[in-house]
């Protein structure tokens, strides 16, 4: 039994998408109808919810927010690269002027 596939046949299948589906047949296809003496722009306007004043500056204050912080996040990011870049610069500084190190002259050009 273990090698064989189970055959099911069409009133089967029928009665399985019935269990699982419910009536096919009540279901429509498509867009819904309109209803009737319901104005187009009055049933988007109660299908999308408009935020109030309040709403909006909220969300406002919270992408300046963001924005803001992203900056900060940025300059950080430079501060730190700057920070390390002037350590380095600083080390080969130091020990170009320890005893018995040649300090970084010009070259002579002939």
């Amino acid at each position: 039994m273990a090698g064989r596939q189970r055959v099911i046949d069409d009133d089967q299948k029928l009665e399985l998408l019935l269990r699982l589906h419910g009536n096919l047949k009540s279901r429509r296809r498509g867009r819904p109808a309109r209803t009737a003496g319901v104005d187009g722009a009055a049933q988007l306007q109660s299908a999308v919810d408009v935020p109030s004043p309040q709403e909006k500056a909220l969300s406002k204050a919270r992408r300046r927010i963001r924005e803001l912080e992203q900056k900060v996040g940025q300059q950080q990011l430079d501060l730190d690269f700057f920070r390390e870049a002037l350590r380095h610069f600083e080390e080969d500084r130091r020990r170009s002027s320890a005893p018995g190190e040649t300090g970084s002259s010009k070259s002579s050009k002939r």
